[in-house]
């Protein structure tokens, strides 16, 4: 049981970190027309992958444009890439001691 409480630890902190960058990314940014802002984009998507994925696959499945499996696929790589960025925000937090 507490391994599994570990994971959803980590799941949350992953999630609540990319909703957090996505949030601040689309509010500071505009769409990237130089090349620097392309690559700045795609770091900044790397963390705040999970929650603009589970949005736009919502999105999509509430519109009738994808099948319960292919959301499904979709929430469960959206979890899992939450997970690996929340192991990584975690052992950041547990290096610096905090």
């Amino acid at each position: 049981m507490h391994n599994f409480i570990i994971f959803l630890f980590a799941v949350g902190a992953g999630m609540t970190t990319a909703g957090l960058l996505s949030n601040i990314y689309g509010l500071l940014a505009s769409e990237p027309k130089t090349k620097l802002e392309t690559v700045v984009h795609y770091i900044v998507m790397v963390i705040a992958g999970p929650a603009v994925l589970a949005g736009n696959s919502t999105r999509s499945f509430r519109q009738k444009e994808c099948s319960k499996t292919a959301y499904a696929l979709a929430l469960a790589l959206s979890v899992y890439w939450s997970f690996a960025t929340g192991i990584f925000i975690l052992s950041l937090v547990m290096a610096l001691g905090a």
